[in-house]
């Protein structure tokens, strides 16, 4: 006879209320899985958290076409470096003026990727980056950038990107 009143109890206590909390809990704990499963991409073994956050926004950024907002992991300074296809181009607003020329309107912005393979420390504020970049299908390519730890923050002093 216990045991009936106990499941009964449990039956009438699965109220509309508890059932929304559990189907919320769930969404939630998905959602989570899912942010965690695209920042693993982003994150490389050993890679601080701070630079993974950074990537994220710099994706998120690049992906809603805000250049200006893109570039918050880049060094701001005129001694940055940024090795492309086109060349070296020194100096943060440069590295920016080169970013909004070559993809001038959202359309021709596509949707950035990262995948990180490996952080490499070079010593005990700075570090290598290698990994990888897609827009779409068809445009894609792998960078070394070198991070630099300056004031407390992460940050890009070197990037060398290639198609």
């Amino acid at each position: 006879m216990k045991e009936k009143s106990i499941l009964s109890k449990m039956e009438t206590s699965c109220t509309f209320d508890s059932m929304y909390k559990i189907l919320t809990s769930l969404f939630l704990s998905a959602l989570s899985i899912t942010i965690v499963q695209g920042q693993t991409k982003i994150q490389a073994p050993g890679m601080p958290e701070s630079a993974v956050l950074t990537m994220v926004s710099q994706q998120e950024a690049w992906n809603t076409g805000d250049i200006d907002t893109f570039m918050i992991g880049y060094w701001e300074s005129d001694s940055l470096q940024f090795i492309g296809g086109g060349g070296v181009t020194s100096g943060y607003e440069a590295t920016l003026e080169r970013y909004k020329k070559s993809y001038p309107d959202v359309a021709s912005m596509g949707h950035l990727t990262f995948s990180n393979r490996s952080w490499t420390p070079l010593g005990r504020k700075t570090a290598l980056l290698i990994g990888s970049w897609r827009l779409n299908e068809d445009v894609g390519g792998m960078y070394s950038l070198v991070w630099r730890k300056i004031k407390g923050k992460w940050c890009i002093i070197a990037d060398h990107s290639s198609d």
